[in-house]
């Protein structure tokens, strides 16, 4: 008898993190579990029940309150499915903060950056080894995550850094941010270039250790991308939107992803956008004055 599939999303009350659970559940069996976080318990209730009752659902889905800025409840939640299920299937690493293009970027730098990076590494620490063999871990991304969006002073920080040595940037950009010196050094005043460089980095990372053993049973370490989207976190930012996909079209790519039956080597720890990889040194630094939202 098959053993059911444990799937977690994190960041799943809204958009498109709620629209991987949904697709989850449709795509995945009826004895499987999909388990939609988020912090608030009304929310994730409301969530969980709401997807319950959509006429495709397949799979169990319950939630569990989780505030991924606390590294420590990331560990709890890990050791308790290590208890309850021995292991995890699939995790998408989605929780975002909400930044409005009037907000000052340097005052919501530590609620972005916690958010953004310090829970992704958490999550790629605690939930890395309860990876079953043919497993997915994705933390979702952006196109501006590949390392020609920084510029070139900082990229010895992130180019084939350890997981240790991505957390030690994040923490000197964050420094740099409260001490007004991130300019002078070269960071944008932008946070989310920075911020989706050191997350594609930290899955680099921790996929250049595990690489070998992960193509050998069908694992997927990975970013994705998932294009540009229509949610209420990203709608300030665009000036056109008539290109943006919904949610649960965005959710498509991403979920064919977690459920191929192989993995390609050429996409593992790489940064995925619609099936295909990213190179990770393409891009260029961002004018500050532009602003928008890249897919």
């Amino acid at each position: 008898m098959n053993i059911p599939r444990i799937a977690l999303v994190t960041g799943a009350n809204q958009g498109l993190g709620r629209a991987l659970v949904e697709g989850l559940a449709a795509r995945m069996d009826s004895r499987d579990l999909v388990l939609l976080t988020g912090r608030s318990h009304r929310r994730v209730t409301d969530a969980v029940h709401e997807v319950g009752r959509l006429s495709g659902t397949r799979a169990r889905v319950e939630g569990r309150v989780l505030d991924v800025t606390d590294t420590d409840a990331i560990a709890r939640l890990a050791e308790d499915l290590r208890a309850r299920y021995g292991g995890v299937d699939v995790l998408l690493s989605n929780a975002v903060a909400r930044v409005l293009p009037e907000e000052s970027q340097a005052e919501r730098a530590d609620e972005f950056i916690d958010v953004s990076n310090t829970a992704t590494h958490a999550i790629l620490r605690s939930f890395g080894p309860l990876l079953r063999p043919g497993g997915r871990l994705l933390v979702v991304a952006s196109s501006l995550g590949t390392l020609g969006h920084l510029d070139p002073r900082l990229h010895h920080l992130f180019d084939g850094a350890s997981l240790d040595q991505v957390e030690y940037a994040v923490e000197s950009w964050r420094g740099a941010i409260h001490n007004r010196t991130a300019q002078e050094a070269g960071w944008p005043i932008w946070l989310n270039v920075p911020s989706k460089v050191a997350q594609v980095a930290a899955v680099r990372a921790v996929a250049a250790e595990r690489r070998a053993g992960d193509l050998a049973d069908g694992t997927l370490i990975a970013a994705v991308c998932p294009g540009m989207v229509d949610t209420a976190t990203s709608r300030p930012w665009f000036s056109d939107y008539s290109r943006a996909q919904s949610p649960a079209r965005a959710a498509e790519a991403v979920l064919d992803l977690v459920l191929a039956d192989h993995v390609e080597p050429a996409l593992y720890g790489e940064l995925v956008r619609f099936g295909k990889a990213l190179d990770w040194y393409d891009g260029t630094p961002p004018v500050e004055q532009d602003r928008m939202l890249t897919p």
